[in-house]
């Protein structure tokens, strides 16, 4: 169980259905008035507490916050769920995360996810983001909306996708330059940690290993930042 903080995503868990309340509420400001409003709507119940009751709940509340009951993902399926849906023929964009343990990155590249149209996230059990709260607020409620796999094995996982007929692109500085890679189809984009990349099995597990042209003086771009350029250029030779 856990209490999901930030106006914009207790707003989007409520409008997706999946929130389960109460909503807790210790200072009813114009904002928290128009969520009190939609919570009413969609049939969450509305608890006033103290100040203090809510900092021992949810220490970083802004005067608000949504229990949600859940451990794992809030949107959660199964990478064979997904596969067994898809239409013969039909088209995919699928992101694995391997190894993005800090949850504002994580949250950031689902929200990322959300905006350019991603159909799955598949992410390890072990090596995962655990605060739900941060990741929820750091993907602005996009954590609501995103179907997540959480699989035991992520190599496993993308073979299965390779085995459906899914491109597998690695990121990787020494890679291809993504906008010379074709990312229509049924396509599929590992992110690894910016300190250790992608592991070894999932690297070898790779069709194809793309980077982001760039001209800076270190490394690499953050992740999450990494993540939202890579998604863009699928968006754009996808519509």
């Amino acid at each position: 169980m856990a209490y999901i903080t930030g106006f914009h995503a207790i707003e989007e868990m409520i409008k997706s259905g999946k929130a389960q309340g109460p909503l807790l509420v210790a200072n009813a400001g114009p904002r928290a008035r128009s969520i009190m409003s939609l919570a009413v709507d969609h049939a969450i119940r509305t608890d006033r507490v103290g100040e203090h009751e809510l900092d021992r709940l949810a220490p970083d509340h802004r005067g608000i916050a949504l229990f949600v009951e859940s451990k794992g993902p809030v949107n959660e399926t199964t990478v064979e769920q997904f596969l067994g849906e898809l239409e013969e023929g039909e088209g995919a964009l699928v992101v694995l995360l391997d190894g993005i343990t800090d949850p504002h990155n994580y949250g950031a590249i689902l929200r990322s996810c959300d905006q350019f149209g991603v159909n799955l996230v598949v992410v390890g059990n072990r090596r995962s983001a655990k605060d739900a709260e941060v990741v929820s607020k750091t993907s602005a409620g996009a954590v609501a909306w995103v179907p997540i796999a959480g699989v035991s094995n992520l190599t496993r996982a993308a073979e299965q996708l390779k085995e459906a007929g899914f491109w597998l692109y690695g990121a990787d500085m020494a890679g291809k330059p993504v906008y010379d890679v074709d990312l229509k189809g049924r396509t599929a984009i590992i992110l690894g940690s910016e300190g250790a990349g992608l592991s070894r099995l999932l690297r070898e597990t790779c069709d194809v290993m793309i980077a982001i042209p760039s001209k800076g003086r270190i490394d690499s771009l953050n992740v999450s930042v990494a993540a939202g350029v890579l998604l863009y250029e699928a968006l754009r030779q996808r519509t």
